[in-house]
């Protein structure tokens, strides 16, 4: 580390004394670099497009190539951890990610798809992101500028006006920083002891809306009114204290089902030779040979090293491997373990899975569902609440995301003597399983969670929590975007210091104001650092030096592992005055592997913001500055004259502004190119079926080719013969296939219902009618004329029928180049994680658009508290 002095002045008063050597050069007030002149111009993103090896190959202003000669790190291709520590939406990964994670079930993001990491350079933002069609000579990172200088304008003003609007307090100012040692700071990694209470991931509250057995129906649809009826949104002392409930009730958790030993053919081979494992042992194995499909994992050398230092150890606790004959076999190399016949058992297994007839799988799942319903609801208060993840999470390997340093280690399974309950003090106890306790039985009515448990890897707790459309999980949203609505009356002041000291003479407060510049512009965290054995993920308090490269002349190059080591790169324009500070935080004898910011500490900082507002942090920022600017944004735009399709895509265009003004940027997802493609094809074949209802408008009134013109016959020049011929082998295709999966379903219902099954020769009869579409097909090929197909058809009736077409194409155009535009910028992550949902109500019904079109049912859930709160006139 840098031993930069924090007590030494980065000019001395009378421009002379000694300054130490390890301080920072001596700055002048005359320097050559502009100066800022009270005020600082907002930072920008210029960055567009994938990130590719050649883009961290840039050298700083000295020279130094930085960055790239650190190792490389992506999350390519990395899944999703199977278990995710607890959650909470202020901690969602922001943009630049890297990850390919599988399509979750839950909330909709645009986030979870796969990335691809080398490709061709995409084009700079379209011109409809930001700014007018008319200034289309303007560069897009000025047209950024402008328009965010205008927002902070905008929100400078409203802050003193909020401010005048409150009752006399006296406001909170920053204290002064107290003078600090010279040492370099290194504050210890976070306690990983059980917090006593843990904070709800916010969500909304919808309740009751499972459906339950009951002795009474009438009783229990009352009781569901009462729930429905009830909004904790509008009991302003809910909620305001510590103690989180009264009374609580609920059946525990659900444990995943004991392991079962493999067939006697089923063997991990050694050497080419079966061997015999204790089941402990065994499970370990089929951990890693069930999941072979998943290159990405079991082909990673540090989740084999890990996996198989785990199995050798279980191998060893447990008795050995042994083969056939019971001699003992030492297993020592990976290499030599062949897991293919248990990749190949389980692999069967799913397959047979995924081919069960529909009645099967549905009577599966009524089955699960009556089991697990008492462990769905809680009783919260007297009322009922649905519970989220009742499940224990079952044994398996860690994955981890990015480069994280444990993957392919061992969860162990979670014993009930693992587990803490918390319950209400007069509650039913729920009973563990036979032979076995709890850890623990609390009554903290501080805490929200139901149970916790401490997993083996990182040590962590998990927690079974309220689910997200809950009332605990609601307010927790709601409070946050309130807390984001009260920055607005702090922002002004808060920026105005951090200018001001970016040319304090004292180096600590000079690192503070960078910092909360760079948190409040480009949407960093604040960051915590890591022990040695967790991910090496960086926030901005700990950056190190060879994260950030400088360009002159105010061009700063980001690169590092951010939150679940998803890779964050980012090339963005700063302020001069914050060009010259990171240029002095990295002078020598700074080198690779030292702290940008040596003087400050995450905890440091969220002290200093909490002067002027009780409970900002560092993330309460990125909530504000999505919410602000969308406010901002929609109170600028007037769709009332389009369709909903066209106000859709007004609204993406709004939020797209705001992931881009506030960096919630992402790579293209490496499916979007055939996405786009599916798309055109689509609107082709549309197309293609309009061209086909004008000819038969001819076949039934050849005189209408006089009357309208030839050009309206004709078909569109990229519908060629051969595009056309693969199109119509499509559609016979698909024609095949709808026929048969309605002749199985047909049958298997047939079967349900205790009757016999039809014929093959009945679905022989009903394809006749993809025989006769290829005879008429090559008909119309040859002759090129299209025969009516629909009786009773008329000119009048197939003119509506080319109108309705003509709606569609313009409704799939309009999505397709939405699609395009928001390729870029990561929608979803501003859309639920930081812009609040009310705005996009007040959208919704200020100009008469579904919010289905906005919120999926889960979000809508989610966000019930804000859909029924606010009428079109609120505002952020």
């Amino acid at each position: 580390m840098s031993s930069s002095e924090d007590d030494t002045p980065l000019m001395r008063a009378n421009g002379r004394g000694k300054v130490s050597p390890k301080s920072p050069e001596v700055i002048k007030m005359g320097d050559s670099s502009p100066a800022t002149n009270g005020h600082v111009d907002p930072g920008i993103s210029i960055r567009f497009g994938p990130v590719e090896d050649k883009d961290v190959k840039m050298e700083d202003e000295e020279g130094a190539l930085g960055a790239i000669k650190r190792k490389s790190r992506t999350s390519l291709g990395e899944k999703k951890s199977y278990v995710e520590a607890e959650s909470s939406e202020e901690d969602e990964p922001l943009s630049k990610r890297r990850r390919t994670s599988v399509k979750h079930e839950d909330l909709e993001t645009d986030d979870d798809v796969p990335l691809a990491r080398n490709g061709r350079k995409l084009p700079k933002a379209a011109e409809t992101s930001i700014g007018d069609e008319s200034d289309s000579d303007v560069p897009i990172e000025r047209k950024l500028a402008v328009q965010k200088k205008k927002i902070e304008q905008t929100a400078e003003k409203e802050a003193k006006l909020a401010r005048k609007l409150v009752a006399p307090k006296k406001e909170a100012k920053p204290v002064a920083a107290k003078k600090q040692t010279n040492a370099v700071k290194k504050e210890p990694a976070a306690s990983k002891s059980a917090p006593k209470k843990m904070k709800a991931e916010p969500a909304s509250a919808k309740k009751g809306t499972a459906k339950v057995k009951a002795e009474s129906q009438d009783a229990e649809e009352k009781e569901e009114e009462e729930e429905d009826e009830y909004r904790w949104w509008e009991d302003h002392n809910k909620g305001d204290g510590t103690i989180k409930w009264t009374t609580l009730e609920h059946n525990g958790v659900v444990f995943p089902p004991e392991y079962e030993v493999l067939p006697g053919n089923v063997k991990l081979k050694y050497d080419g030779v079966p061997v015999s494992l204790a089941p402990e042992a065994e499970e370990v194995a089929t951990f890693f040979g069930s999941m072979l499909n998943s290159t990405h994992n079991v082909e990673n050398p540090v989740f084999q090293k890990n996996f198989f230092g785990d199995f050798k150890e279980v191998v060893k606790k447990t008795g050995g491997a042994k083969d056939a004959k019971g001699n003992k076999i030492d297993i020592k190399e990976f290499a030599k373990c062949d897991f293919k016949s248990i990749f190949n058992f389980y692999d069967a297994q799913r397959e047979e899975k995924r081919n069960l007839p529909p009645a099967e799988k549905k009577a599966a799942k009524a089955l699960k569902d009556e089991q697990e319903a008492p462990y769905q609801f809680c009783v919260w208060d007297g009322r009922k609440q649905k519970v989220g993840n009742f499940r224990v999470e079952p044994p398996s390997l860690f994955r981890g995301r990015g480069e994280h340093p444990k993957t392919g280690r061992v969860k162990t399974r979670v014993q009930p003597e693992q587990i803490t309950i918390n319950i209400g003090k007069d509650a039913r106890v729920p009973p563990p399983p036979p032979g076995h306790k709890w850890k623990e039985v609390k009554h903290d009515q501080e805490g929200t969670w139901l149970a916790m448990w401490q997993e083996n890897i990182n040590g962590n707790y998990k927690y079974v929590m309220l689910a997200a459309n809950s009332d605990v999980k609601g307010q927790s949203d709601f409070k946050k975007f309130e807390k984001a609505r009260e920055l607005k009356k702090h922002i002004e002041k808060i920026r105005k210091d951090y200018q001001k000291n970016l040319k304090h003479d004292m180096m600590v407060e000079r690192q503070k104001a960078t910092a909360v510049y760079l948190i409040d512009q480009f949407a960093l965290r604040a960051g915590n650092e890591k022990g040695e054995d967790e991910a090496e993920t960086v926030g901005c308090c700990s950056l190190k030096y060879e994260n950030v490269t400088l360009k002159p002349p105010n061009t700063v190059v980001f690169d590092f592992l951010g939150k679940d080591s998803i890779r964050f790169y980012d090339e963005v324009q700063v302020d001069l005055q914050v060009f010259k500070n990171l240029k002095i935080f990295k002078k020598a004898p700074k080198k690779s592997g030292d702290e940008i910011f040596d003087r400050l500490t995450t905890s440091a900082l969220n002290k200093h913001l909490a002067n002027y507002m009780p409970g900002l942090t560092a993330k309460v920022f990125r909530t504000y500055n999505a919410s602000y600017t969308m406010g901002c944004v929609l109170n600028e735009m007037n769709p009332t004259g389009g369709t909903v399709a066209e106000k859709v895509k007004a609204y993406n265009d709004a939020n797209r502004k705001v992931a881009i003004l506030c960096n919630h940027k992402r790579t293209v997802t490496a499916g979007h190119a055939n996405a786009m493609e599916k798309m055109g094809e689509r609107i082709k074949g549309l197309r293609y079926q309009k061209w086909r209802l004008k000819q038969q408008m001819l076949d039934l009134d050849p005189t209408l080719k006089k009357k309208k013109g030839t050009a309206f016959f004709e078909i569109d020049e990229d519908l060629d013969k051969e595009w056309i011929e693969e199109h119509q082998a499509f559609l016979i295709e698909e024609q095949r296939t709808k026929i048969s999966k309605k002749f199985e379903k047909d049958n298997e219902k047939r079967v349900a219902d205790g009757e016999k099954e039809m014929k093959a020769s009945e679905l022989e009869e009903r394809l006749q009618v993809v025989k006769e579409m290829e005879k008429k097909f090559k008909r119309e090929n040859k002759t090129g004329k299209v025969e009516v197909e629909a009786r009773g058809a008329t000119v009048e009736k197939l003119e509506g029928s080319i109108t309705k077409i003509d709606q569609r194409v313009e409704t799939m155009s309009v999505q397709a180049q939405d699609k395009e535009d928001n390729k870029e910028v990561a929608l979803g992550t501003s859309k639920i994680n930081y812009i609040d949902p009310r705005l996009t109500v007040v959208f919704s019904k200020k100009y008469d658009v579904p919010i289905e079109k906005f919120f999926s049912k889960a979000l809508r859930e989610k966000f019930e508290w804000a859909i029924k709160s606010v009428e079109e006139d609120w505002e952020f």
